[in-house]
């Protein structure tokens, strides 16, 4: 067999080989060019999943707020039905709340107990008044939105909590300072071991610190040598201290506030304990004790808030009250109407996205009524009549250029013609829709002359065969037919006004506005600004509320765009 037949007379590979090479690099680089695009989809899919998933699983929980039931008597002694807003209604709730919880007397307890409600919870009972006057003068059962805080607690973002039964039989002793509980078992060995842990870390913190002051007592001053021995000797015991504390298996040990907060639950009281033992602990009553008498095991055991109470603004005895209101079905979350219908405030409880979506509803109406009719006759201008010279070819490159310009260059261009030059006032929808009208037309000018250029010549040639005019023409029958793209490309625009918030920042509508706007002069705001401000805010419960929001911009930009989208496909033509 001839080991040659790959080349030819002279030598040199055959054609046909040199081709078959080809075609087969060329079906490797796209096999590569396809898998790479799958990659790209799959990829894009994944992370658009993530940005999905995360958002709706951090916004739902706003769209539910924890409400706590209050029985409140109107006393009508102070109340005058002439002057209903007089009344000190949130003073009602306060009321309300001792009576609910008559142990809490101390000052401070007092002030922790106030805050379980809302601090808007007494305009929500005035308007309740106000609707109703007949109930002034009787005891009604309320239901009012809590504090943020509690929210948090009650959708499990505030502690994880474990409960953990007994085995062995439970004792009480009351103490002059407190009480303790005797297990037959050791049934808080768990908590010593949760101590002892602790020991041991700080044990080996200290221990991290003496070679550090050694080495600055080795190259120290005469002057210095002093105060650092001393210091050093201090460490030292300390460090001595904490590994006996650490070494020894039992004996009592005391738990400090870094530590979680455990809670002994016996006799349908509740004891916090600050020092235990194998065997025994001994703590203070947080919920009074029905009696003294002995447990039986199961029927006691440990309860343990995880976070400690130094890392958490929900403190130990609030946390207590939400869980005994909530076991008397006197706490429960309902669907957060409030945040659809209530403007900005600086209480996420009370804070909605109404004001928002009216001052982005004027906004955008504004931007609608100005751009889509300058839009669609540039666009018929351009394409019908303007003659073909530099003129309209300039006017063409600067129409494309400004489509691509950053968007607060619009807002830098609204805030020097429209506020400075001619003195509109700031925050209002009409001079924001004026803004989104200078970014949205070069899109809706664009999508307008590709619509008319999609219309075939031989409509216009047949229009203007039967005797009508050019304007004729264009009116009945090339507009007509090119209206369909206009309105996609018009809603296109729109949904891209919908979620700016750059251009509307320079023009001042980052203000906070807790009125709902009734006109285009009020102050308002929009629904990207709007979460722009949530996102800024220091309150944990503006998190989820933030994320709420951006579903519900979401949502309305899906909807348009599938509104173009449908319009697309119904109206299409194919010539």
């Amino acid at each position: 067999m001839n080991n040659n037949s790959h080349l030819n007379s002279s030598g040199q590979p055959r054609t046909i080989d040199k081709v078959m090479a080809g075609i087969a690099k060329r079906r490797r680089s796209e096999k590569i060019f396809r898998a790479l695009g799958i990659t790209a989809i799959v990829v894009s899919i994944l992370f658009l999943g993530i940005f999905f998933t995360t958002i709706i699983r951090t916004g739902l929980p706003a769209f539910r707020q924890t409400h706590i039931a209050l029985v409140v008597y109107l006393d009508p002694e102070q109340i005058d039905p002439d002057n209903l807003a007089a009344a000190d209604y949130q003073g009602f709730l306060k009321a309300a709340l001792r009576e609910e919880f008559p142990h809490v007397t101390g000052r401070r307890e007092k002030r922790a107990l106030y805050k379980l409600v809302s601090g808007g919870a007494g305009i929500k009972l005035h308007k309740k008044v106000a609707a109703d006057p007949g109930l002034i003068g009787t005891t009604q059962t309320f239901w009012l939105p809590t504090d943020d805080e509690i929210d948090l607690l009650m959708k499990g973002q505030v502690t994880p909590i474990t409960k953990e039964s007994s085995r062995g039989i439970g004792s009480v002793v009351e103490k002059e300072n407190g009480w303790m509980v005797l297990s037959s078992a050791n049934d808080f060995t768990s908590i010593l071991t949760r101590v002892k842990q602790k020991q041991e870390k700080e044990l080996q913190a200290q221990r991290a610190e003496l070679p550090g002051i050694e080495r600055r007592l080795a190259k120290a001053s005469e002057n210095e040598k002093e105060r650092l021995a001393r210091d050093l000797e201090r460490q030292q015991e300390r460090v001595e201290a904490l590994q006996i504390k650490a070494e020894t298996p039992g004996g009592e040990a005391r738990l400090t506030p870094d530590l979680p907060s455990f809670f002994v639950r016996i006799n349908d009281g509740l004891i916090k304990v600050q020092t235990v033992a194998n065997t025994y602990l001994k703590g203070t009553a947080v919920w009074p004790l029905a009696s003294t008498a002995d447990a039986a095991a199961g029927q006691w055991g440990i309860e343990t808030f995880i976070t400690p109470e130094d890392d958490r603004r929900v403190k130990d005895d609030t946390v207590i009250w939400a869980q005994r209101l909530m076991a008397h079905g006197k706490l429960e979350k309902r669907f957060n109407t409030t945040f659809f219908t209530a403007g900005d405030s600086r209480e996420p409880e009370q804070a909605g996205i109404w004001g928002a979506m009216r001052g982005s509803f004027f906004t955008l109406l504004v931007a609608l009524l100005l751009s889509f009719p300058i839009g669609v006759a540039a666009a018929v201008y351009l394409e019908e009549f303007a003659p073909k010279n530099r003129w309209t070819d300039l006017i063409e490159v600067n129409i494309n250029n400004l489509a691509a310009v950053p968007s607060i260059v619009f807002g830098l261009l609204g805030l020097a013609i429209y506020i400075n030059f001619f003195g509109l006032p700031r925050s209002v929808p009409l001079v924001g829709g004026l803004v989104l009208t200078l970014m949205t037309l070069p899109t809706i000018i664009i999508a307008g002359r590709a619509s008319l250029k999609s219309v075939p010549p031989s409509i216009r040639e047949a229009a203007l065969g039967v005797g009508a005019s050019k304007m004729q023409m264009i009116s009945h029958h090339v507009l007509p037919l090119a209206m369909p793209g206009m309105l996609t490309g018009t809603i296109i625009g729109m949904a891209q006004a919908l979620g700016e918030t750059a251009p509307l920042l320079m023009i001042g509508m980052v203000a906070f506005i807790v009125d709902i706007p009734n006109g285009f002069l009020d102050p308002a705001t929009v629904l990207p600004v709007q979460i722009y401000l949530w996102a800024d805010s220091p309150e944990r419960a503006f998190t989820e509320r933030t994320s709420a929001a951006i579903i519900v911009l979401l949502g309305f930009l899906i909807l348009m765009n599938g509104l173009a989208v449908v319009l697309r496909k119904k109206f299409e033509r194919r010539w």
